[in-house]
């Protein structure tokens, strides 16, 4: 399983508002397709975010990844739920993180990865650091190296 922050790894870490008040975010569609194509390959994905963002929603159903739990800082805790519904093992998932409080479970699962531009503290401890950076495809990049190591792409 590979589980995916959003801001800073999906997107670029921007956040836009209209003057009424609407949020915008820019996603990449390399990752978009990496997601898709890892899928049929036998990958799962999940996304786990602190904020809580209706166009997340929309980007994560539109990438049909139905696991997506927003609004906690604590996602340790929010990966044991996903780690006990599909009976994983932290070695058996990626997580791809960009800023501090994705720390703790960047050090706990069998594989972390960080977007170039992620935060230097968090760079200087993962197991894999992308050449692009976050919202310009650094999901794809990981996801073509899982699937690299396993022999199916």
């Amino acid at each position: 399983m590979v589980v995916m922050d959003v801001d800073g790894v999906l997107t670029d870490g921007s956040i836009i508002y209209s003057s009424d008040g609407l949020e915008f975010k820019r996603f990449h569609v390399h990752d978009g397709y990496g997601i898709f194509r890892a899928r049929e390959k036998g990958l799962h994905f999940s996304i786990i975010s602190g904020r809580t963002s209706k166009v997340t929603t929309i980007r994560a159903k539109r990438l049909d990844i139905a696991d997506v739990y927003q609004g906690d800082a604590d996602k340790v805790s929010i990966f044991q739920k996903i780690k006990m519904k599909y009976k994983l093992d932290f070695d058996e998932v990626c997580f791809i993180g960009d800023d501090e409080f994705d720390l703790p479970l960047l050090r706990k699962v069998g594989f972390s990865a960080a977007p170039a531009d992620a935060v230097k503290r968090v760079r200087d401890e993962v197991d894999y650091v992308t050449k692009a950076e976050g919202g310009r495809g650094a999901v794809r990049e990981v996801i073509d190296l899982i699937l690299k190591a396993k022999k199916l792409l």
